[in-house]
């Protein structure tokens, strides 16, 4: 708790926000939007990584085919419409008239095939359909075609609420395993990659190109209508400075003010808080699978017992506890499939003994669990900080290593041993959405194609493909049911608890459109 207060920092204090005079001058524009987001990216690939902030900027930089609106319900976006035949297999889809990509190509319906092959190699919607995917094809321009072995009842969801963002055909060549280094879009803001100073500021320019749908936005649906001629995304690690210069008007908007910092920024008449994200975060120890200590099932069940949920979300929130929602196991807490299967793992008493003696039973050989901390996050740090304590009162020999989050990011995909620069554990936060059932990326037990971690558990995938075959709700809750149970035996990641996520802006903005990540259309200066 000390060090996450720490955080909150004196430079505030001493001086305001560290930042070159003109571009300050330049956010009192109406037309430019100065955004401190929630963290810095490194690679902004939305299929490479699945990093909140990351998909926040594609949201900006691409479109999709359908996007799904605050309930959930698939809407046409970057499509006018879609038709299926009698039997579920042959899907026919038609592209709205006038798309361009930022370099003023027409969206074509080749580059939405590709684009959807690229996306379905790592995306666990994606994989599941390309699994029933006999082809994928291109009959015009504006046209593309899906033919199934079995039927995809959830199609539409899955291009609307899935990241499935659509790029130019060069770029969506490019293997899912590399990065790309071409962000060419045709989302209402380009990206202005000569500016991008990675781990220091992203600039976005409104693109003149884009057609919105003639509709009012509604989280992922609906027109997508850019305000501001200019977004500037400011790095800020530290919040005590980022809410310093929002309430001196040198930004406009904070993604994740420090919960600590919540009740004064609520004071301030030029300063408003809301709620925009309707599904929440979860805290989560992410467990490398593949590497010493923790490729040891029974060493992760230990941890289990030793794990108290509340301490976590303390951790992060201090005493904005009316944000917190607790306990919370594989599935978003009050989302359909949420269930108490096996919860007794993280509700019971917390007994350190026990996971001492589970430790002692699981055959641990000392190795060193190195935990990658994230510094410049406060939410992370703090939960960091906790789970170093629980790895060392179970006599589990541990260490932090420091890092920025650009760098964690870039490093999580690194599977070789700690001595060659891997890693054991990290803590992170998945969106209430993406938790809300088994499409869930974390919870993929492919081995090298799973998340980070690579957990190796074909149960967990046999249960996801009885949630996609289930007839009914029922049959989906039965599944999700199933896939938790497993989850708790096989522990690919433990959750930590849920919260929701204010977020903070000046009070002369309006229009702010309510979803899981910030969204830039909308948003304007009353």
């Amino acid at each position: 708790m000390i060090h996450r207060r720490a955080l909150i920092g004196g430079s505030a204090a001493a001086g305001g926000l560290v930042l070159a005079r003109p571009a300050l001058a330049q956010s009192a524009s109406s037309r430019v939007l100065r955004f401190v987001p929630q963290a810095a990216y490194s690679v902004p690939d939305p299929v490479w990584t699945t990093a909140i902030v990351v998909i926040t900027h594609s949201l900006m930089v691409y479109d999709t085919l359908y996007g799904v609106d605050i309930d959930l319900a698939p809407q046409p976006q970057m499509c006018a419409g879609s038709t299926v035949s009698p039997d579920g297999l042959v899907w026919d889809f038609t592209l709205r008239d006038g798309l361009l990509f930022h370099d003023g190509t027409p969206v074509r319906g080749v580059d939405v095939a590709q684009s959807i092959r690229r996306w379905g190699q790592r995306d666990t919607f994606g994989q599941q359909l390309l699994a029933l995917t006999a082809e994928i094809t291109a009959p015009s321009d504006l046209t593309f075609r899906i033919r199934l072995t079995a039927p995809f009842p959830r199609m539409l969801y899955a291009l609307g609420a899935s990241s499935c963002f659509i790029m130019p055909e060069r770029v969506a060549k490019t293997s899912a395993g590399e990065a790309i280094k071409d962000f060419t879009g045709s989302g209402p803001f380009k990206f202005l990659q000569n500016e991008w100073v990675a781990g220091v500021r992203a600039v976005y320019a409104r693109f003149e190109g884009y057609k919105p749908r003639a509709a009012p936005p509604n989280f992922l649906a609906g027109g997508k209508i850019a305000h501001f001629d200019r977004v500037e995304w400011v790095t800020q690690p530290d919040p005590g400075t980022a809410a310093s210069a929002l309430r001196a008007g040198e930004i406009d908007w904070i993604d994740q003010p420090l919960f600590d910092l919540v009740p004064s920024l609520k004071k301030d008449p030029k300063v408003a808080v809301q709620q925009l994200d309707a599904f929440g975060l979860i805290g989560i120890i992410a467990l490398n699978h593949l590497q010493p200590p923790f490729n040891n099932a029974k060493l992760r069940q230990a941890l289990l017992p030793a794990v108290d949920q509340r301490e976590f979300v303390a951790a992060v929130l201090g005493d904005q506890v009316e944000y917190a929602r607790i306990p919370v196991g594989y599935f978003t807490a009050g989302s359909p499939m949420a269930s108490d299967a096996g919860m007794a793992a993280l509700t019971g008493k917390r007994d350190i003994a026990l996971a001492r003696k589970m430790v002692d039973a699981s055959g641990y050989a000392g190795e060193t669990a190195v935990i990658m901390d994230p510094a410049d996050q406060p939410q992370m740090h703090a939960m960091a900080e906790v789970t170093l304590g629980i790895y060392q009162q179970l006599g589990i020999k541990s260490r932090i290593e420091a890092t920025d989050w650009g760098t964690l990011l870039s490093r999580r995909a690194v599977t070789k041993p700690i001595t060659d620069g891997g890693w054991s554990s990290f803590n992170t936060r998945q969106t209430g959405l993406g938790a809300a059932d088994p499409t869930n990326a974390q919870l993929r037990g492919n081995g090298l194609k799973a998340w980070f971690g690579w957990p190796t558990d074909p149960a967990l995938d046999e249960q996801r493909v009885a949630w996609f075959n289930a007839p009914d709700l029922a049959g989906q809750k039965r599944a999700s049911e199933a896939m938790q149970l497993e989850a708790f035996r096989a522990v690919p990641y433990i959750p930590l608890g849920q919260w929701s996520q204010p977020t903070a802006y000046r009070s002369d903005l309006t229009g702010f459109v309510k979803g899981s990540n910030p969204v830039f259309w909308g948003v304007r200066r009353a």
